[in-house]
């Protein structure tokens, strides 16, 4: 097992720590003091995150897009992750037709502004196919739990088709970046390895199932949670298209009430506390399987 590096906390490090310490304060008392003209009104930010309902308290435009920006991400990266790993593969095939198939599909996207790919995906998705598979006719004939149950992990029968095209184009985004994750990481593989998966008279889906991609997915682990962390911000860029996710719902608050500052600075706070917190997880996932992978 790798040695751990040996930590040193020297004073230009605290020197460094106070000199943040101090800007952060700074910005805090800029922030409520009002002395640059602004006047601060953070109690509209209060009446944004939750509301008073019959019922009790109930989540109000910016929480509502933080969960329609957790499911929107969730849904996206579980089906980049399928696709990207079936292209990513495709771009490791020993035939041609998949080689180049994959690499085209990658190529577009890589090298094509996100937001032409969002307009385009978007419209064609929404426009074309799942209105022609009748998916909003098939959400409002569910039985009314049904109904709660797709209003809760996915979105509310009147938006539906909005918001799975929304999920596609996500995901196709995504696919791209995800594909050359998982072709790096097969070819990473030694080449010992494949060799000795032969020897056994393994398949090459038995070969590629039981000997390489559990060695690469270990490798392919940082990045793809960093890929994660990234569809997260990237879903920011679908307020285009009018699906109700934090970053729309930011900019609806700030039509309406004039507090763009406020607005803004909460919705980068959920933004990093979401981000931060995934990125945490997935470090803390990657220490425990290097720990069973090499225990001490």
């Amino acid at each position: 097992m790798r040695p751990k590096a040996h930590v040193r906390f020297t004073r230009f490090d605290a020197w460094l720590l106070l000199l943040l310490a101090a800007a952060a304060a700074w910005g805090v008392f800029a922030a409520t003091s009002g002395e640059d003209g602004y006047a601060w009104r953070w109690s509209v930010i209060g009446r944004s995150l939750v509301k008073s309902t019959p019922d009790g308290m109930a989540p109000n435009l910016l929480l509502e897009g933080l969960f329609t920006t957790i499911r929107l991400s969730v849904g996206a990266m579980l089906l980049a992750f399928v696709l990207g790993t079936a292209v990513g593969l495709a771009r490791t095939s020993k035939r041609l037709f998949w080689r180049l198939t994959a690499g085209t599909y990658v190529e577009f996207v890589r090298n094509t502004p996100p937001l032409v790919l969002i307009f385009l995906f978007y419209f064609f998705i929404g426009d074309q196919l799942l209105a022609a598979v009748g998916v909003m006719d098939w959400a409002y004939s569910l039985p009314e739990a049904a109904q709660e149950w797709l209003t809760v992990f996915l979105a509310p029968p009147g938006r539906l088709t909005q918001f799975l095209s929304a999920l596609v184009t996500l995901a196709l985004y995504e696919a791209a970046y995800i594909a050359e994750i998982v072709r790096s990481g097969v070819q990473s593989v030694e080449d010992g390895q494949w060799e000795a998966a032969y020897a056994l008279g393994l398949s090459p889906w038995q070969r590629m199932r039981h000997v390489i991609l559990p060695q690469a997915f270990r490798r392919m682990l940082p990045p793809l949670a960093g890929q994660f962390i990234s569809t997260i911000k990237d879903s920011a860029i679908v307020s285009v298209i009018s699906i109700p996710e934090l970053t729309f719902q930011a900019m609806e608050i700030m039509a309406s009430t004039g507090r763009t500052y406020e607005a803004w600075l909460t919705v980068l706070g959920m933004y990093l506390l979401l981000c931060l917190g995934c990125s945490l997880a997935a470090r803390r996932l990657e220490t425990r399987l290097e720990a069973r992978l090499n225990p001490a």
